[in-house]
């Protein structure tokens, strides 16, 4: 079983990590994995997740994304509050902060904002990456504009074919060149029957449709990569993903997997 997107480590953290395997070279001048550069304002609900203490002051400390669902909270993936990631519980790391409405992480924009809780779903499984996200709980309130509401079952966001947004601080080849200013990639939602041929529980990972969905470039070229987990996936003007796991960055024929934001309703709601 492959590892899901690794977060954006300090050296000597990413050595105790197994890589994603060789990734595709992408096309010069790509950011996140064949996209763009965008402002927060464009996008004031996604944000970085940073700890200096544990990977260091380059990027502000940034090793995963998160998206805010409401004033003090924001889902992220579940692997980005692991002990293998923070080298703690995430209860135990002083410095556990959420970075808001900031362009370029080593600017001086916005807020950086201490995470006063951090509830990870006990449904996780590593092995499987079902389950893949977590909630953390600020410890000061966002402004009403920086959230961004959450796709229930149903919604038209989920159809295939629909065009979608994947939004982070990643790298931007799949060779572990991570940029600090915000960029975002135009991907489409794919069929789950595309999804389960691309990983049908081999090698690769198993793609599972009631929780998972992925989305991509049939050609490759645009995608999530590492650094960017737990950041979002965009349709329609709502929330139906969280960045989780994939093979390699911008491969054509294996699309990026992203947790499906229904059922991280369903499951706070209780269902």
């Amino acid at each position: 079983m492959r590892r899901p997107f690794a977060p954006a480590l300090a050296l000597a953290a990413a050595a105790a990590l197994v890589p994603l395997s060789a990734p595709a070279q992408a096309a010069q001048g790509s950011v996140v994995i064949g996209g763009s550069p965008v402002d927060i304002s464009q996008s004031p609900w996604a944000v970085a997740l940073s700890s200096r203490d544990r990977f260091g002051g380059t990027r502000a400390g940034q090793f995963c994304g998160g998206v805010a669902v409401d004033r003090s909270v924001v889902l992220t993936a579940a692997h980005c509050m692991s002990r293998t990631v923070l080298g703690a519980p995430p209860g135990k790391v002083r410095d556990l902060k959420v970075i808001a409405n900031r362009t370029d992480l080593l600017s001086h924009q916005g807020k950086e904002i201490r995470v006063s809780a951090a509830w990870v779903n006990p449904s996780y499984n590593s092995s499987t990456n079902a389950g893949d996200f977590a909630v953390l709980t600020l410890a000061d309130p966002l402004p009403a504009g920086s959230v961004i509401a959450m796709a229930e079952a149903g919604d038209p966001a989920y159809k295939p074919g629909t065009a979608a947004t994947v939004y982070g601080w990643g790298d931007i080849t799949g060779g572990g060149d991570y940029e600090h200013s915000l960029r975002a990639s135009h991907v489409r939602v794919l069929p789950n029957a595309a999804c389960e041929r691309a990983y049908p529980g081999e090698a690769e990972g198993k793609y599972t449709p009631a929780s998972m969905l992925c989305a991509g470039d049939p050609k490759g070229g645009h995608d999530a990569c590492q650094g960017d987990s737990g950041g979002p996936l965009v349709a329609k003007g709502r929330l139906i993903g969280l960045v989780s796991w994939g093979s390699g960055c911008g491969r054509a024929g294996s699309p990026g997997v992203y947790t499906r934001v229904s059922e991280v309703v369903r499951a706070l709601a209780g269902g």
